[in-house]
C-alpha cells in the first residue's frame, strides 16, 4: 500500500505554490501518545490511565501543549508556502486514514517522496517517544534520502534519540531558541537543498 503513495498523490492533495513541485515534508510531535500502538484492547482495558508511570501518564494530559506543537507546525509550514514558495505539508493534509497505512509507513513515503523532509521538535515538556515515526524513516531512508532530512529542536530540548541518530546516520541537526529562529533555519535548510538540485548536486525527483 505504501507504494500508493507517490509525489503525485501528495500534489494532487495541497493547493497551489511558486514552487509547487517541490514537496517539503514537516514532521513533529502534534499527535499525543497512542496506547493502540503497543498494547491491544485486551491489555489496554486491564489498566486505568490514572495507574501508568507518571511520565506515561502527562501524555494523556497533555492536549494544550500538542495542540501548540500542531499550531507551530501549521506556522512553519505557512511561512514556507509563502518564502520560498515550497509545497510544504503535513501528513495530516494528504489525507490517507492511518487503518489504511500505518503512521510510520505513512512518515516513510512522504519523506522518499520529497524534496525535503524536517522534523521540528518544540520543548513540550517531555521527550518520551519523541523520535519513533522519525527513527522509521532514518531507519529506511538514511542513505538515499540522508542529505534532504533534517532535524530543528528547541535549544531546551535533549534526547538520547537525536545524539544516536546524529552518530548513527550522520544527521543534520540544529537548534532555535525562538520561532523567528526556527522559521530561518528551515528556510535556509529549504534553499539550500533547492540550489543543490539547481546545481545537480542532488538528483531532481521529477
Amino acid at each position: 500500500m505504501g507504494g500508493d503513495i507517490s509525489r503525485n498523490v501528495i500534489r494532487k492533495s495541497l493547493g497551489r505554490t511558486t514552487y509547487d513541485r517541490f514537496l517539503v515534508y514537516v514532521m513533529g510531535p502534534y499527535k499525543s501518545f497512542n496506547l493502540n500502538y503497543v498494547l491491544s484492547e485486551e491489555e489496554q482495558a486491564e489498566f486505568d490511565i490514572e495507574d501508568l508511570p507518571g511520565p506515561i501518564r502527562r501524555l494523556f494530559q497533555s492536549r494544550e501543549e500538542i495542540d501548540g506543537a500542531l499550531a507551530l507546525l501549521r506556522r512553519v509550514q505557512g511561512s514556507l508556502r509563502t518564502n520560498p514558495g515550497v509545497n510544504a505539508f503535513l501528513a495530516v493534509d494528504v489525507g490517507i486514514d492511518t487503518d489504511e497505512v500505518d503512521a510510520a509507513t505513512q512518515s516513510i513515503e512522504y519523506a522518499r517522496a520529497s524534496n525535503a523532509t524536517i522534523f521540528v521538535l518544540p520543548y513540550l515538556g517531555h521527550n518520551f517517544g519523541v523520535g519513533e515515526e522519525a527513527g522509521s524513516v532514518l531507519e529506511r531512508l538514511s542513505k538515499t534520502h540522508g542529505d534532504r532530512i533534517v532535524f530543528v529542536h528547541e535549544a531546551t530540548v535533549t534526547s538520547e534519540m537525536i545524539r544516536a541518530a546524529r552518530a548513527r546516520w550522520d544527521l543534520r541537526v540544529e537548534t532555535y531558541d525562538d520561532e523567528e529562529e526556527l522559521v530561518k533555519r528551515v528556510r535556509l535548510f529549504v534553499a539550500d537543498i533547492m540550489n543543490r538540485e539547481l546545481h545537480g548536486d542532488l538528483d531532481r525527483l521529477d
